[in-house]
Parts: structure tokens; C-alpha cells; sequence
């Protein structure tokens, strides 16, 4: 058993950037916290594993290729792997608890020698 310190808890990202700190990593999942503050840009692209995220704190949207949905704390997330995703008009400083199966990073596509 481990207890997993800060997951969720919000932290306010140094300058303008988001945060993201990873917590957790074992082959089979990772877990980490994600924060956006409010009026932030979620810049992020699709990842190679199946991801959970659920709201600790704030109030947003998530929009994704087939819709778009207000989240706030409670919400739960499933996106699959390789689904565009973001949150956008983020009103309120946005905590996420984040758990990626497997670890985040992977499932990284492998360089080929060329």
C-alpha cells in the first residue's frame, strides 16, 4: 500500500504555464495532478494510454471530436487513448487527479532506425 501525498490538490503553475506532476509510476498505470488556472489554455495533445481524469477543484469544459461537457469537482473522465481532448474556458483554478493505464509515456511509438 501507498499513499499518494498532493494527488489532486491544486497548486498554482509557475508563471502562465500549467502544471503537471506525476505522483506515481509502475508499469501498469501512472497517476498524477494537472492544473490549469482559471482563464489558462490546455495545450495539450493526445496520449498513447487510456487516461481517467477527475476534478478536485474548479470548473471548466473538456471538448473532445464528439462533444463537449461542463466538468467541476466530481466529475469523472474517460478519455481512450489517442482522443483529442481539452479543457477550455476554465473559470475557476482547475486541480485534476490524473490516471494513466499504462504509465503515461509508455506507450510511446519506438523510433525505427531509418
Amino acid at each position: 500500500m501507498q499513499i499518494i501525498e498532493g494527488a489532486g490538490r491544486w497548486t498554482a503553475p509557475a508563471g502562465d504555464a500549467n502544471d503537471w506532476v506525476e505522483q506515481l509510476r509502475v508499469p501498469d498505470l501512472s497517476v498524477g495532478t494537472y492544473c490549469i488556472p482559471a482563464g489558462g489554455l490546455d495545450e495539450q495533445s493526445p496520449h498513447t494510454e487510456d487516461e481517467i481524469y477527475v476534478v478536485t477543484a474548479g470548473r471548466a469544459r473538456i471538448v473532445t471530436p464528439d462533444g463537449a461537457a461542463e466538468v467541476g469537482p466530481g466529475s469523472v473522465i474517460f478519455v481512450p487513448a489517442g482522443e483529442e481532448h481539452r479543457f477550455v474556458e476554465v473559470t475557476e483554478d482547475l486541480a485534476l487527479l490524473v490516471v494513466f493505464g499504462p504509465a503515461y509515456g509508455s506507450r510511446a511509438p519506438s523510433r525505427r532506425a531509418e
